[in-house]
């Protein structure tokens, strides 16, 4: 990888950044391969594409924009975009040759692969997947160049004449500066901006996945498309790595194990709404209560209702560019729908805040909520716990003044990373900024974005750039985690807000006894509890750590003469805060130990006559290995390291019984 700071040049000047440092002077409208292969052919052939001050752009596309620009390789994060991208070309090329009647829509890289959709008369089968792959390899073998034009609109429209889904792109094209690239690999042509690697030859380590419906461009009121989902990576081992992944996600699918270990539960009649069975419910209180725990001095839990009038989210915002995904409720006296089931929290907290007069000395001030929300998913797009229509989340609104805002960032980014670490989650960090569709002027968002980040860089974290993904009211910084499989998931939350407290008019009394305008803080950790549990079955593959288990030991004797002691012991536990439960049924031992082992007990305690006369217990722990024998320990002893184990919340059982 080619990576040299530079300083800053004219807007007509490029500089190339050399491996060394050095600079080269580059005239405009050059072709980025011309000047790498002035450079070395071996240069050359590494280069997967350009990045232009952070733009990146392939070897085909003129170097029109003024700055430093440095080389891609396969090293790069950023190639491995352009290689998916153009993977998806590829895909298309191979379509096209065995289907000449697809027609072809849109083919993103996306992350951790690509997709392309088509129209077709018949859906693809799995057989045709294995034919599309097969000849994608042909495609790639035979190294075709891709080829960039830049054409007018007729011609344009004449070189897609018969493809009606690019056509009715090219109607998007409103601006008469805009600039119409179209790439082609061989006969294959496509309406596309690019960037794309060289030629189909570097697409070596691939995978078609699965194919889906998808409507096009994400309106359910058109025409049903069929999309080809795939993977694409520079080295085999990384795409034999993610194959793998793949597989062990399968296995861990929360809605899978959910049914397993008799957690939770779906049904037609409340669709996106999960029905929590003891053994879920028992899980998600233990959730709730550690996030209760840890915010029980510094935070003040209140609840609010459920249902209110259009009013409170004309004032929001919500009411115009949300409407669509609340639940809208019929007012009997009005006739009309304009109450609504409660999406989030925010608005009902500015109420509560506007209750009362507050002093300075009284912010920060926190107000956390529990509360139910509903927000109106479609239900093809709804999937297990990780896409809902009922959920609750550990929401948190922070009423500060605005020379507050560097500590509370700082104080509240310290609690969300110690949440995820107790269990065993890292979490990166993004700055999202203003959105095209939002509320609030320039100096506003000006003023709220440059506040955030000055906050979130006093941090010292590290983080990554996420323009335009803020939220309509306020910029943003987002925690993706990190879970066991390596995928990462967006959960928690810190999002500046200067425009609610003027849409409600926020205020507190400053210590010149004059009003002023305090700022808001919305603050998420799990993101919802549902899809946070959702990750945690599939983190752990449903062997939760013993303080998070829904049954944390199992008492099993071994005949019926030991089922008094063992119910006994049973009692015992359970005085001791510990989850535990009798398994004195008539079935064999052998297979009670290996139904709690399938059902991932972190704990099972064997009574035999021997335990039973000494007052002690077999432990078999899980994670210890099919053959080993189970180590005896007095119950007292026993309860007393779960216990521990239990209060230090360690993630591997039996680390409190060394």
């Amino acid at each position: 990888m080619i990576d040299r700071p530079v300083t800053a040049v004219p807007e007509s000047e490029l500089v190339l950044v050399l491996p060394d440092g050095a600079t080269r002077s580059v005239a405009p409208g050059t072709l980025p391969a011309d000047v790498v292969r002035s450079i070395g052919e071996r240069l050359l052939q590494a280069a997967v594409a350009v990045s232009v001050e952070g733009t990146v752009q392939d070897l085909m596309t003129p170097l029109r924009r003024g700055g430093a620009f440095r080389v891609l390789t396969e090293r790069d994060p950023e190639g491995l975009s352009v290689l998916r991208h153009s993977a998806a070309h590829v895909l298309a090329t191979a379509v096209r040759r065995l289907r000449p009647d697809a027609k072809i829509g849109f083919g993103p890289s996306i992350d951790d692969g690509f997709y392309y959709d088509f129209e077709v008369a018949t859906p693809f089968t799995p057989d045709d997947l294995e034919r599309f792959e097969a000849e994608m390899r042909k495609v790639a073998a035979e190294k075709l160049d891709f080829v960039r034009a830049e054409v007018a609109m007729p011609e344009a429209r004449q070189r897609f004449a018969d493809d009606p889904l690019k056509l009715e792109r090219l109607d998007d094209f409103t601006d008469p500066n805009e600039i119409i690239s179209t790439y082609t690999d061989g006969p294959f042509i496509d309406l596309c901006k690019g960037p794309h690697v060289p030629h189909t030859g570097r697409l070596k380590h691939f995978k078609l996945l699965h194919t889906a419906g998808a409507y096009w461009r994400g309106d359910e009121k058109r025409q049903m498309l069929q999309r080809i989902y795939g993977t694409a990576w520079f080295k085999k081992e990384e795409l034999d790595q993610y194959l793998f992944r793949i597989e062990e996600a399968k296995k861990r699918d929360h809605r899978k194990l959910g049914r397993e270990l008799d957690l939770m539960m779906f049904h037609p009649f409340s669709p996106g709404a999960a029905f929590w069975t003891e053994r879920g419910t028992t899980l998600y209180n233990t959730l709730v209560d550690f996030v209760r725990e840890r915010q029980r001095r510094d935070f003040a839990e209140i609840k609010t209702p459920l249902l209110y009038n259009k009013g409170l989210w004309e004032t929001s915002g919500h009411w115009g560019k949300y409407r669509e995904n609340m639940f809208l409720v019929l007012d009997a006296e009005t006739g009309e729908h304009d109450i609504s089931l409660k999406p989030m929290n925010c608005p009902s907290h500015y109420l509560m805040y506007l209750a009362k007069r507050h002093s300075y000395r009284e912010l920060p001030m926190r107000y956390v909520t529990f509360d139910v929300l509903h927000r109106n998913e479609l239900t093809g797009a709804l999937s297990g716990l990780t896409r809902v229509r009922q959920f609750a989340q550990d929401d948190c609104h922070v009423f500060l003044r605005e020379d507050q805002i560097a500590s509370e960032v700082q104080f509240l980014m310290r609690f969300i990373l110690d949440y995820y670490s107790a269990f065993g989650l890292t979490a990166t960090l993004k700055f999202a900024t203003r959105p095209e569709t939002r509320i609030g002027d320039d100096a506003m968002w000006d003023r709220a974005e440059g506040a955030l980040k000055a906050a979130l860089e006093a941090t010292g974290q590290s983080y990554a750039l996420k323009p335009g993904d803020g939220a309509f009211y306020g910029p943003k910084i987002d925690f993706d985690v990190t879970d066991s499989l390596g995928r990462a998931w967006q959960l928690g939350t810190i999002q500046l807000d200067y425009a609610a407290p003027e849409r409600f008019d926020l205020q507190y009394v400053g210590e010149d006894n004059a009003d002023h305008r305090p700022v808001v803080i919305h603050r998420a950790v799990s993101g919802s509890f549902e899809r946070f549990i959702a990750i945690l079955i599939e983190h752990f593959a449903g062997a939760f750590p013993t303080w998070l288990a829904p049954e944390q030991v199992r008492v099993l004797p071994i005949s019926e003469e030991q089922a008094p002691v063992a119910e006994a012991v049973v009692t015992r536990m359970l005085a001791a805060g510990i989850r535990a439960h009798l398994d004195a049924r008539s079935e064999t031992l052998k297979y009670r130990v290996a139904e709690g082992a399938r059902t991932k007990i972190p704990y099972m305690c064997v009574i035999g006559r021997r335990e039973a006369e000494a007052d002690q217990v077999a432990v078999n722990t899980r994670g210890a290995g099919e053959g080993q024998r189970p180590a005896p320990v007095s119950v007292d002893e026993f309860i007393s390291r779960v216990r521990a184990e239990i209060a230090a919340r360690r993630l591997t059982p039996g680390a409190g019984l060394g």
